[in-house]
């Protein structure tokens, strides 16, 4: 509750003497040192305009107890037994008491402005809408929001690269690389510059061959009619680099019609290859069935060759085995062998998706290969495509090789019309036509087929959808 005092018992409680303990109080209304109230002897005092207050209000003693505090308490208790409380009615009584003689002042009696007050809503009620569309001025710095549909059909093909900053290269070697390992950034020598160029460009070809998706399986088809071109060393290599950087699903399968060489190029000695598999094809349900015909590579490429004595593979031999092979694995490569007129080459074209043309810089394996790609054109329809999608590469053996012959070569395959062509440089482990590991080969050789892998990859996102 508020308390209420007027001016004049301010003035008088100034320079008191408090009846408990008789301490001299200045400006308090009760004892500092006792809590005694000290306004029950200043009725005397009081201005004239507190005349109506009753002797026994005047009068009242202060009762001072074992608990002087208590005093300080009660007096906020409107009650008139209390000191307090004979203090709220002594100041009630005086100011009704108090005449106004003041006249009040004159007011300005000027029309007031008037002010227009909006209409109050409820809460939760909206805002009324605009009658008309608001507008949107052509200088606005800010364009409107993209719909969802809008940014979905935009390509996120080049986000990747759009996000990543490309750092300076630093030495690692060589007295560069020790100034740059002291706290000196040197720029990379000759040797060094093209060794970081060449793991770039091998990082954008698994990158390439990695994030390649179809919804189906797919197949490669490696060809051509002359024999010692390298057709079973590239397709081991292109299917040991595909599976190396896909993490295997990848198989490697025989598709001449007679015994080929890829069990004995490949790793392993398997008990069982195509012929038990074209024997045992509608007995396969499963993964682990199918394993157990194929020869398991330190790439993660599982090879399915040749084990033992077979029958001669016709077009439905290679189908069904294909079919089988596709439930199972995401890409096939298949080795042909020198006849493009057998029946079971007609198979391979059959089950295709892309077509990789060896040659070695000879006249007559470049010579071969153009002429299977001029009969496939002259067959129309899917052979026709495989053959402009071609891709050939470029191996090297290591004998001499007649700079005339290379020249007459380069003419050739510029005149081939394929896709694309890539050169092999000459590796020792390919040449000496024993089985074939991906690790063993030199860089350079393994970066040349990572780029054919890349670019066979490339065509097939292409191709099929």
């Amino acid at each position: 509750m508020t308390e209420i005092f007027s001016p004049s018992k301010t003035e008088v409680l100034e320079g008191t003497t408090c009846p408990g303990c008789g301490s001299r109080q200045v400006g308090a209304k009760f004892c500092t040192q006792c809590g005694a109230s000290l306004l029950q002897d200043q009725s005397a005092n009081e201005p004239q305009a507190s005349s109506n207050e009753t002797p026994s209000q005047r009068e009242a003693p202060a009762t001072i107890g074992p608990f002087p505090g208590a005093h300080r308490a009660t007096g906020y208790v409107e009650d008139p037994h209390t000191i307090h409380g004979q203090e709220l009615r002594a100041v009630r009584d005086a100011a009704a008491a108090i005449a106004v003689d003041a006249e009040p002042a004159e007011i300005d009696e000027a029309p007031a402005e008037t002010v227009e007050i909006p209409p109050v809503r409820s809460r939760g009620e909206m805002p009324p809408l605009p009658s008309e569309p608001t507008t949107v001025p052509a200088s606005q710095p800010f364009a409107p929001a993209a719909s969802p549909a809008h940014l979905l059909s935009e390509p996120f093909s080049e986000l990747s690269t759009a996000t990543t900053a490309d750092k300076p290269a630093v030495a690692t070697k060589g007295i560069r690389g020790a100034l740059s390992r002291i706290g000196i950034p040197m720029a990379p020598g000759t040797a060094e510059a093209a060794e970081l160029k060449a793991e770039g460009e091998r990082q954008r070809y698994e990158q390439t061959i990695r994030q390649a998706t179809w919804t189906r399986a797919v197949s490669v088809l490696v060809a051509n009619p002359k024999g010692g071109t390298g057709k079973t060393p590239c397709a081991l290599l292109l299917g040991g680099v595909l599976a190396a950087v896909r993490g295997g699903s990848v198989a490697i399968m025989e598709v001449s019609d007679d015994p080929g060489a890829l069990t004995f190029r490949a790793e392993g000695n398997p008990p069982r290859g195509i012929g038990e598999l074209v024997r045992d094809v509608a007995e396969i349900r499963t993964a682990g069935q199918l394993a157990g015909y194929t020869a398991p590579q330190t790439s993660f490429a599982s090879v399915i060759g040749t084990t033992g004595r077979r029958d001669r593979l016709t077009r439905e031999n290679v189908r069904d085995v294909a079919a089988v092979v596709d439930e199972f694995y995401g890409i096939r490569v298949m080795d042909s062998g020198n006849q493009p007129s057998s029946s079971a080459f007609q198979g391979a074209i059959e089950t295709a998706d892309a077509l990789v043309v060896p040659v070695m810089n000879a006249g007559d394996a470049v010579l071969e290969a153009v002429a299977l790609l001029d009969v496939l054109r002259a067959a129309g329809g899917k052979a026709a495509a495989l053959a402009d999608n071609a891709s050939i590469v470029r191996l090297t053996d290591g004998r001499p090789e007649h700079p005339q012959v290379v020249e007459r070569v380069n003419r050739i395959i510029a005149s081939a019309n394929v896709r694309q062509v890539f050169d092999v440089p000459y590796d020792t482990h390919i040449a000496e036509r024993g089985q074939l590991t991906l690790d063993s080969l030199e860089p350079a050789t393994r970066q040349a087929f990572t780029a054919a892998a890349a670019g066979v990859v490339s065509c097939l996102q292409q191709s099929i959808r």
